[in-house]
Formats: C-alpha cells, sequence, structure tokens
C-alpha cells in the first residue's frame, strides 16, 4: 500500500506523531474488497496476516510516522480544544481514479489528544460504523468509507466488556470546521493560511486563482454543505452528533457515533443519548449545519479582509445565503422524490400536504416513499381519508405536467431507498457479534450494497418491532 504524506508538510503544531499500537493476535474481521479495487490496494498478493499488519501501520516506510490530527470543536454550542484521540492518520492514497484518500485508524490507541482515555473501540461501535457508512455510500450520499474492521484481541470495557477493535477509514481528508478553529486560536495567522493553502489546494483547486481565496472556500464549502443536509434528509438520516469537529471541509459524512435512521416521519426525531434537548433532531440538522458554518466562517476572519468590520460583513453576507440555497436544493429534492418535474412554487404546498399527514398519522418515513414509488395499494391500505385525498391531488398534478405515473415512478425509483439501516436491524446484529456471532453483521452489511434494489423478503427490512422506537438509544461509544 503506497502512501504519501501531504498533510505533515503544514506547520507540525496541527498535528502530533504517534507510533501503531502492537497487538499480539490482530485478527481480520471484515475487508472491503471492493473499496480496496477501487484504491489499487494489491491485497491478493498479501497473506492474511501480512495484510492485517500493513493496515495497523506496522510496515510504512521507515522515515514516515503515523499522525494524530489536532482540531478543536464546538461541542453542544461550547467550545473545547480536542484532537484525534482514538485514532491516526496512516497517510494518504491515490486511487485508480487519481483521486486521494486519507487512510485513518479509529480505535487505535492513546494519542496526546486522549484526555485521560483509553484511545480504544469495541466490535460493535466500530462495526456499526462499518455498516452505516457503507450504506450511506450505497444511498450515494458523501462519506467516509470502511476499509476493514480489525479484532485487536484485547478486552475494552464500555457499559459493558467487549472485544476491541479498529476501524480502517477513508475519506477525502479529516480536515474539519474544527481544524480551522484550531488554527485560528493558535493565533499564527501564518497557520491558517497554510491550512487554507492546504484546503483549496486538496478539495478545491479551482478556486486557487479567486480574488479572495478565503472568501470563494467559505462559499464552495457552505454550497457543499448544503447539499449534504439535504442528502441526510432525503433519506432520514440524523448525525446525531453535529459538532463542528464532525463537519468536514469536504462535504462528507463522517464520525458515526449516535448516528441513526428516521423510522416514523417526525421532526423531532432524536436518539443519541448524550443530546438530552434535541439540538441535532432531524428537523434540526439544517439549522444546525448554518450554525455550524458561522463558527467556520468567524475562524476564516483575519483572511477575509485586514479590515475585521469588513471581513464580518463578507463572512455574513455569505452565510445569509445558506437558507435560500438549501430550500432550493431540499425542494427539488422532495420533488424528485414525488416524481415532479418543472417544479412549482405551488409543488410546496403538495409536499408539505404530505409530510403533514406523515406526521399526524405516525407514517414510516421510507416506506410511505417506498409506497407512492412501487406499491400505492401499500398506501391506500393504510385506510387514511387524508392519505387518499392527497394522492388525488398528486396524480392530478402529474397529468398537469403530462407526466403518468409510471414515468414519475421510474424517476422516484432513483431517489427513494428501497432499504435503509433500521435501526432495529442493525442493533440486532451488533448483539448478535457481541455473542461472538459475526454473521448477521456480515449479512446486512451485504443487503444494504443495494439499497435501491427490491428484495424478495421485503418485509422484513421494512416492518419496524412495535414500540421500538420508545425507548432506542444511540451512544458515542467512545
Amino acid at each position: 500500500m503506497k502512501l504519501s504524506f501531504t498533510y505533515t508538510a503544514l506547520p507540525k503544531n496541527l498535528f502530533s506523531e504517534v507510533n501503531p499500537k502492537k497487538f499480539q493476535d490482530p485478527q481480520l474481521i471484515l475487508y472491503n474488497k471492493n473499496l480496496s479495487n477501487t484504491l489499487g490496494i494489491q491485497h491478493e498478493n498479501m497473506t492474511t496476516n501480512y495484510l492485517v499488519e500493513t493496515l495497523l501501520g506496522y510496515h510504512l516506510p521507515e522515515n514516515h510516522r503515523p499522525i494524530a490530527q489536532a482540531y478543536s470543536g464546538h461541542q453542544y454550542g461550547n467550545f473545547t480544544t480536542l484532537g484525534d484521540g482514538r485514532a491516526m492518520l496512516l497517510g494518504e492514497i491515490i486511487s485508480r481514479t487519481g483521486e486521494r484518500f486519507d487512510v485513518h485508524l479509529k480505535g487505535s490507541g492513546q494519542t496526546p489528544y486522549s484526555r485521560n482515555a483509553d484511545g480504544n473501540a469495541t466490535l460493535s461501535t466500530m462495526l456499526r460504523e462499518y455498516i452505516i457508512s457503507e450504506a450511506m455510500s450505497a444511498l450515494r450520499i458523501p462519506t467516509s468509507r470502511s476499509l476493514a474492521v480489525i479484532d485487536t484481541g484485547e478486552i475494552v470495557c464500555r457499559q459493558h466488556p467487549e472485544h476491541g477493535a479498529i476501524l480502517v477509514r477513508v475519506a477525502p481528508s479529516h480536515i474539519r470546521f474544527g481544524t480551522f478553529e484550531y488554527a485560528r486560536r493558535d493565533g499564527n495567522l501564518g497557520t491558517i493560511q497554510s491550512l487554507l493553502e492546504h484546503t483549496i489546494q486538496r478539495h478545491y483547486p479551482e478556486l486557487i486563482n479567486s480574488e479572495n481565496t478565503a472568501l470563494a472556500l467559505l462559499d464552495a464549502v457552505m454550497r457543499r454543505q448544503a447539499e449534504l443536509i439535504t442528502e441526510w434528509m432525503r433519506v432520514g438520516f440524523i448525525h446525531g452528533v453535529m459538532n463542528t469537529d464532525n463537519m468536514t471541509v469536504s462535504g462528507d459524512t463522517i464520525d458515526y457515533g449516535p448516528c441513526s435512521f428516521m423510522n416514523r416521519y417526525d421532526l423531532q426525531t432524536v436518539f443519541s443519548s448524550i443530546d438530552k434537548n434535541g439540538r441535532y433532531s432531524y428537523g434540526n440538522q439544517p439549522y444546525i449545519c448554518k450554525w455550524n458554518l458561522a463558527r467556520f466562517a468567524e475562524s476564516l476572519l483575519p483572511l477575509l479582509s485586514n479590515d475585521h468590520k469588513q471581513a464580518v460583513a463578507l463572512a455574513e453576507k455569505t452565510i445569509e445565503q445558506f437558507d435560500s440555497i438549501y430550500e432550493i436544493k431540499w425542494l427539488n429534492m422532495m420533488a424528485n422524490k414525488l416524481g415532479l418535474v418543472n417544479v412549482k412554487s405551488a409543488d410546496k404546498d403538495l409536499i408539505f400536504d404530505l409530510l403533514s399527514i406523515m406526521h399526524r398519522n405516525s407514517l414510516d418515513y421510507t416506506n410511505t416513499f417506498y409506497g407512492l414509488t412501487y406499491d400505492l395499494s401499500s398506501l391506500e391500505k393504510e385506510k387514511k381519508s387524508d392519505i387518499d385525498a392527497w394522492l388525488l391531488q398528486w396524480k392530478k398534478r402529474l397529468a398537469t405536467s403530462k407526466n403518468s405515473i409510471d414515468s414519475a415512478q421510474m424517476h422516484m425509483k432513483n431517489y427513494n431507498p428501497v432499504i435503509i439501516p433500521r435501526n432495529h436491524l442493525v442493533e440486532s446484529a451488533l448483539k448478535s457479534s457481541q455473542n461472538g456471532n459475526l454473521d448477521p453483521a456480515m449479512s446486512l452489511a451485504s443487503v444494504l450494497r443495494e439499497p435501491y434494489q427490491l428484495l424478495k423478503n421485503i418485509e422484513q427490512y421494512q416492518t419496524v418491532p412495535p414500540n421500538f422506537d420508545d425507548d432506542f438509544q444511540t451512544f458515542c461509544g467512545t
């Protein structure tokens, strides 16, 4: 596995060198061969032991050591200094298509940023990230990917003792909003300038010759974030911990801790055990995204203009565009889910009427759009007069655009998944893994690779156990 190391050219206070932790008997649990092939890793020529050692960083060039990245973050609105407390960046790999990706270990032991924690991770939490991140990729949502899960052979204590594990994670980069916040707090203008230039070169090379590169980056990041949140909303995904240290400047989803998927449609849906006030609920995600972008903008102020007032004005003018940009993206997304072409302002009423019906009747978000796309009779079985009336209005709207139901549904199949990582299915698979049975986790991960394909036994992936959501909670796993 040939790695390069551009991040270490940045100022040294943005990272710390660390040593790979040695394990006596690490075992490969899951290996993503499709992703491996995309990255150009010649795993076929390696023994399993050598592959595991390579993934753990035991065969790096002599002049290179992995690094833990430093960053800050606003966690639930409060600023704190952080860093990779249980992770390390092995290096960067160039894929077969010429794209650069970080190869990153999660659960790899203590670093200078561990803050008295053990730096470890449990097998169930790393399997969880593998399953959900790969499902998100299959759902066509920008995300980090999971290359492998390795059992460390150690025992890690959280709620109860579990097998320890490392996730080998791949992402366009791990440059976060919080990385810029950390650089800004450093007080050295050269640090944040170097980070800005590195970020633009890596993720936004089209901005290199911009008149004001910091302002151009802020605008580009805002637009990518608006697109990302729109995609989360499309499939009912709830990140669960939208702190600024968990938001990437590349616009990819990372850090699958207390994440979940919404079953019954409700904007206030939240399952995270640490989100006591619903700050990061499903419906709040666009607003929190804008709040996080404002914190990112603050970190760029010295680079926006030498005049502080002008810098603030430029930042505010840019951030205030978020609402309209997101609204347009969200409206077009919902129109695609309903097969509407040539979106009209009146379509807002049709969309909000459906969402209101779904909320009043506690309808399942994914299943409702599945019914519209594949099986209208499944909605008619709900025996809800308001859904029947809405269906008539929807069909009338399609007719006015000379769009048949068949052609609309063909279009909708690209936007409405048949299956998602249902919370109860994920939890059941993880519970089995804790008892030594990995088959359910592997089977679920396999099924979720094709979320837009019809399955013969579809009901088992659509039916949520009664009252499951009432007591369900997700945990961060640290």
